[in-house]
């Protein structure tokens, strides 16, 4: 079966200051087959708005070339925008207008007519749980409403792929879940979905294979399971407040295995032999010790655990709590 999404060398430079070259996106390779969701993760600044835009025809590669839709995205831009459905980070949406109107207007806009407009508003409304809101002038919205009235914007012409940019950041639990539930229900029908984000759990709970990108390179790339299961061993994770105990905390771990960056709020993170599924000796040798932990447990390897391994640091979140 052909991609969806054909990516292959794709690079985007942009000038620094003195002339410098900056690669923002440095020769990314990827393939989506019809009907995933592929999860493209990463921090701020590494390239996944860039690689998208460059996807939507935004933004015109430096080099390489990329296919979606089975459209070629410089030489068939218009192609590839009448397969695509896009939420963008930033909304532009006309503060004055209401949401029915906004969606009424932009079914117009792609050829519906007026009583097949009005049915499209309504039913795109209800889907992202705005019809209370549909007569509320979007300078009323919330961030929450004003992102999801922003999806169902890419969703008026039933596109064949949605690309979602990061659609959940600074949201509340609760609009986060309506999006969540929403892509799930987008794929189940048959849509493709390349979603950017920066959370972990968000990757982990609604991707069918994750591409992790660090400075503008994909450095890996599988289902959430496997590349959870190639780090393999459990860690350790333990927090001493009493800073005068914790070099002593740190030679004894470290004679248990390898000690990692630690997370934020976190003293040690320890990397256990394969298999090791036992605290109880780690709380005994600290006690006998004398030192007093604070915090210790014991975690299987998460998408973080796969970040550290393959770019050498946690990826940090500062979302909202999980929904």
């Amino acid at each position: 079966m052909t991609p969806v999404i054909e990516v292959e060398g794709l690079v985007r430079e942009f000038k620094g200051p003195n002339g410098t070259i900056l690669p923002a996106v440095d020769g990314v390779d990827l393939a989506v087959p019809e009907g995933e969701v592929y999860g493209f993760l990463g921090p701020n600044g590494a390239g996944k708005t860039t690689l998208v835009r460059m996807l939507v025809t935004l933004l015109r590669p430096t080099r390489g070339t990329a296919r979606v839709g089975g459209s070629d995205i410089v030489r068939e831009p218009g192609k590839v925008r009448a397969s695509i459905g896009v939420t963008l980070q930033e909304a532009a949406l006309d503060p004055l207008m209401t949401g029915f109107e906004l969606l009424q207007l932009q079914a117009t806009l792609h050829g519906l007519k007026k009583r097949d407009a009005n049915a499209k508003a309504d039913e795109l409304l209800e889907r992202v749980d705005l019809v209370r809101a549909k007569d509320a002038r979007l300078g009323t919205y919330s961030g929450g409403m004003r992102r999801r009235l922003d999806l169902a914007m890419s969703l008026i012409h039933d596109p064949k792929v949605l690309f979602l940019d990061e659609p959940t950041t600074g949201l509340d639990p609760i609009s986060r879940k309506v999006l969540w539930d929403e892509v799930r229900a987008l794929n189940d029908s048959g849509t493709t979905v390349f979603l950017t984000t920066q959370y972990l759990e968000e990757a982990d709970a609604l991707a069918d294979r994750v591409g992790i990108i660090a400075g503008g390179k994909l450095v890996a790339e599988d289902t959430p399971a496997n590349l959870k299961a190639d780090v393999g061993a459990n860690r350790l994770e333990v927090t001493v407040h009493d800073e005068s105990q914790r070099a002593r905390t740190g030679e004894l771990l470290a004679k248990h295995g390898k000690l990692l960056e630690p997370r934020p709020g976190v003293n040690f993170y320890l990397q256990l032999a394969q298999g090791e599924t036992r605290l109880a000796p780690y709380v005994l040798e600290l006690d006998q010790a004398g030192i007093t932990v604070d915090r210790i447990d014991l975690v299987e390897p998460t998408l973080d655990d796969v970040f550290l391994l393959k770019t050498g640091a946690h990826l940090a979140e500062d979302g909202p709590d999980k929904p």
